[in-house]
């Protein structure tokens, strides 16, 4: 859409802004009234249908102040609340905060402001426990499951057509975009015949599901890999997924990003100890180095520079492909932020073009089962996922490690991902990055984390497939669930 014709009668609230009349939205909602009921979000509000409210800002004081999650705009991904948030608030601070709040299950959690993230939004799971939500976003709660059931409210929500309605309706106020209060004119399509909301609610509540089992296992995964390496065998792992449902909840540890940094503040190093004039002393935590001494009956201790000089891996950085190139065609350019929970976000918010493809990927190759990490972004530093076969073609930023194993016999990909994700590595990141100009980084130090590799050929393949398991099963519910939206309410 560039330009097009409208009456003066049809200017609403004085806004003359061509998106806010994208014709192509007002046809296809008036082509598809014959299979859905099309209404405004305000009148399903005022019908009592559904209740909207929105968080709070608590302050940066608050911040770092205990482990309870503050969910921020960027902690959602992938329709859930990212397993490790990044800030964590005090038991004092949610108490203030929580009956006013009053966050559900099932209640639906909506980017209200942000400019790429608008209209980014997830449900509230089983998984998540206690948390408290900043005021750039909205919560929605379903009243009335007979006007509109959660599951289609989500299905409505990221339908191409909704979605589309979002960016023409937001604006910027001040320094950032919002739709501000007219998410109340977003038009919901709401399906009329009864059985076929009811089946594409099932089929939504079992793809979350299955996603839910899986975030639960990832966001345990610190503790339930580093268990598993101390006593060789995959039992604490297979005890976690045995648990019903009120037992993962009550197993579940509230983490944030804060808690990898540990408690360690000081120590003595002799000045012969110092390596190469760093004298930052989390780099020398004795911690480290006392629970890889621990890790070490089961697994050989090898560094990431040693499997790389085995021939076991290869790591590559990614390149900057320029502003321009944004926008340029439908190919994912992969940056530091378009990955949570062990997987990329279905919606990555930059795309490029096939002649910017050509031109980079000679050079910086993607496949199915590489490991992406990141190397630079102070709180992201260290986060990783796995490349499944849908993410691809590709492209991935300078700020992103790609390590790829050449052995998957000798090194699987998967308990790749896992020890990477392990406490003891998730340690070693935060101890090695450092300020570079305005951005924190792992460098080149990345080389120097050593990792509990298993000994057991037989416990590494068991450990391996569980890993694999969680991913593969979480990666088809995402797609699912993307089909599922896009075929919803099209806006071709």
């Amino acid at each position: 859409m560039i330009s097009f014709w409208i009456d003066s009668s049809g200017i609403r609230n004085r806004v003359f802004i061509p998106k806010y009349y994208d014709p192509k939205i007002e046809s296809r909602l008036r082509a598809i009234r014959e299979t859905h009921v099309v209404t405004t979000l305000a009148s399903l509000e005022e019908q009592g249908a559904i209740s909207a409210s929105t968080g709070h800002e608590i302050g940066k004081e608050a911040y770092g102040t205990g482990s309870i999650p503050f969910v921020r705009t960027s902690d959602i991904s992938n329709w859930e609340i990212k397993t490790v948030p990044k800030q964590g608030v005090s038991e004092d601070i949610f108490d203030e905060y929580a009956e006013r709040q009053d966050v559900q299950e099932n209640d639906i959690l909506f980017v209200r402001d942000g400019t790429y993230l608008i209209g980014t939004n997830c449900f509230v799971t089983s998984a998540d426990k206690e948390i408290l939500y900043q005021s750039h976003i909205l919560k929605f709660r379903v009243e009335d499951n007979d006007v509109v059931p959660p599951e289609i409210l989500f299905l409505a929500f990221n339908s191409p057509v909704v979605q589309a309605q979002i960016r023409s309706f937001q604006f910027t106020a001040d320094i950032i975009d919002t739709i501000g209060r007219r998410y109340k004119e977003i038009q919901i399509p709401i399906i009329k015949d009864k059985a076929t909301s009811a089946q594409l609610a099932v089929e939504v509540r079992s793809a979350l599901e299955k996603r839910v089992v899986g975030k639960a296992v990832i966001k345990q995964a610190p503790l339930l890999i580093e268990a598993c390496l101390k006593l060789g065998t995959t039992a604490p792992f297979d005890e976690f997924l045995g648990l019903d449902e009120t037992g993962l909840r009550a197993a579940l540890v509230s983490d944030t990003v804060t808690l990898e940094f540990g408690g360690f503040e000081a120590t003595f190093v002799r000045s012969s100890s110092i390596q190469s004039n760093i004298y930052l002393p989390k780099y020398y935590d004795p911690e480290i180095s006392a629970e890889l001494d621990e890790l070490s009956g089961n697994c050989e201790i090898v560094s990431i520079a040693d499997l790389v000089d085995r021939g076991l891996i290869e790591v590559q950085t990614g390149h900057e492909v320029g502003k321009l190139a944004y926008g340029t065609g439908e190919i994912p350019f992969l940056r530091t932020s378009d990955f949570a929970n062990w997987e990329i976000k279905h919606d990555p918010k930059q795309l490029v073009g096939q002649e910017v493809f050509d031109q980079y990927s000679s050079k910086q190759d993607l496949s199915p089962y590489d490991i992406l990490l990141v190397r630079d972004g102070t709180y992201l530093v260290g986060s990783s996922t796995i490349v499944q076969p849908t993410d691809v073609p590709a492209l991935f930023c300078g700020g992103l490690y790609r390590i790829r194993s050449l052995d998957h016999d000798a090194l699987d990909p998967y308990l790749l991902l896992g020890v990477l994700n392990s406490y003891i590595v998730k340690r070693q990141f935060r101890a090695k990055q450092f300020t570079r100009d305005v951005i924190d980084t792992l460098g080149k130090r990345l080389f120097e984390v050593h990792l509990p590799w298993p000994k057991d050929d037989r416990f590494r393949s068991q450990l391996a497939d569980r890993i694999r398991t969680v991913v593969e099963e979480r990666t088809l519910a995402r797609d699912r669930l993307k089909l599922l939206s896009s075929q919803y309410a099209p806006l071709e």
